[in-house]
């Protein structure tokens, strides 16, 4: 596995770990709140796995839809990452870190998958 890989392998679960950190935070008494960040906690953990089962891809084709369901994923998650703060339920200042490497990873898969579409 080159070091790269190794290194958004890492970055991906990090990820992961905040989402649920953010999750764990969100106001139980607060429905909409709960909704939300139950999508988000779904969308924004399965963008490490998809990456490590396409890392585990038997072929190219199998390693470009793997990666696309990641951005699938990681686009999602910036869905529900908006609607928390665009619904009140979070503050912008509070989740804009978490918005800012949302964004940085939909780059870096964009990427990955347009590239491993044009080998």
């Amino acid at each position: 596995m080159s070091e790269k890989a190794q290194d958004l392998k890492i970055r991906t679960k990090e990820f992961a770990l905040r989402i649920i950190r953010m999750y764990s935070k969100l106001p139980k008494n607060n429905t909409v709140a709960q909704v939300l960040g139950k999508q988000v906690l779904r969308s924004g953990t399965s963008v490490g796995a998809n990456y490590r089962e396409a890392l585990r891809g038997r072929s190219k084709a199998e390693f470009t839809s793997k990666t696309g369901d990641s951005l699938k994923e990681i686009e999602e998650t910036a869905y529900w990452l908006e609607l928390l703060v665009d619904s009140g339920c979070v503050p912008q200042r509070k989740m804009a870190g978490l918005l800012d490497e949302t964004l940085q990873l939909i780059a870096i898969f964009a990427t990955i998958n347009k590239r491993s579409k044009d080998e």
